[in-house]
C-alpha cells in the first residue's frame, strides 16, 4: 500500500475515484436514499476535482481509497468497500495529520461507524448541526483532534 499525492487529476482517475466513493457511501451511508445518492453522484467529480489536496491511497497500482483535504480539514475520505478493515483509511489520516497538519473535519452523524473510527484515532465532537451543508435533514458531527 502507498500513499501518493495526487499531482495530476485525469478525467480517468476522476472516475476511478468517484467509483470508489460510490461503493464506499452505499455500503456506509444506510441512511441515504437511492435518490440522494444519484444526486450526490453528479457532484462528486466536481468535488474531487476542486479539492485542493488529495491523497491516494494505491493497492497494485490501483487506487483503493482516496482523502480529500482543505487546508487543515479533512474534506472526504473514502474507502473502498472490499477493501475496508485492512487499515487503509487510518493509514491515509494518519498520513494527513502527520504531513499536512490535519486536526478537524466533518461527519454524517447517521454514520455510527465513521464516528467511531475517527474517535478512536483521537478526534472529538465539538459542533452539531441537524442539516449538512446544502440544508439535508443529515445531522452533522464537528470533529477535532483532541
Amino acid at each position: 500500500m502507498e500513499i501518493k499525492l495526487c499531482t495530476t487529476r485525469t478525467p480517468e482517475l476522476i472516475e476511478e475515484l468517484a467509483q470508489i466513493w460510490e461503493n464506499a457511501v452505499r455500503s456506509t451511508h444506510k441512511f441515504l436514499s437511492e435518490s440522494a445518492i444519484e444526486k450526490f453522484k453528479t457532484t462528486v467529480p466536481t468535488i474531487i476535482q476542486d479539492v485542493p489536496v488529495v491523497l491516494i491511497a494505491t493497492d497494485q497500482n490501483h487506487p483503493a481509497a482516496f482523502l480529500g483535504l482543505t487546508d487543515q480539514e479533512v474534506d472526504m475520505l473514502f474507502v473502498d468497500s472490499n477493501l475496508r478493515g485492512h487499515g487503509i483509511g487510518k493509514k491515509l489520516l494518519q498520513y494527513a495529520i502527520t504531513n499536512y497538519s490535519a486536526n478537524t473535519l466533518t461527519v454524517n452523524e447517521q454514520n455510527p461507524q465513521a464516528v467511531g473510527f475517527y474517535e478512536h484515532l483521537g478526534f472529538e465532537v465539538y459542533k452539531r448541526t441537524e442539516t449538512d451543508g446544502l440544508g439535508n435533514p443529515y445531522p452533522i458531527l464537528y470533529m477535532t483532534k483532541g
